[in-house]
């Protein structure tokens, strides 16, 4: 399966540094960001290190006084597999370096 292969590539790579797990089906994955601002998180990831993902309180909306998105970004795993390994790559040192900062 073709986002099986991604799959199996690109987590090893960042299942240590933030908690994700493989999805039961799509092509996203969702990871808790260290320190729960998803917003600075993607921004700063944008910014740094010239990779896009989503807010995960951007995709949600509050229901009973909870975002059920907030503090988690969505990755797509869309493009060619070889990109979403470098993506995967320099998510993992963006998240290294973000844990160091705070």
């Amino acid at each position: 399966d073709f986002y099986r292969s991604k799959f199996a590539q690109v987590m090893p790579l960042l299942a240590d540094v933030l908690e994700v797990r493989l999805p039961d089906a799509g092509f996203y994955l969702w990871a808790a960001v260290p320190g729960g601002d998803d917003v600075g998180f993607a921004m700063q990831l944008l910014a740094q290190y010239n990779v896009t993902v989503l807010p995960g309180s951007l995709l949600a909306r509050e229901a009973h006084g909870h975002n059920p998105g907030a503090g988690r970004i969505r990755m797509a795993l869309v493009a060619p597999t070889g990109e979403c390994v470098e993506a995967a790559r320099r998510i993992r040192a963006f998240t290294l370096s973000y844990r160091e900062r705070r």
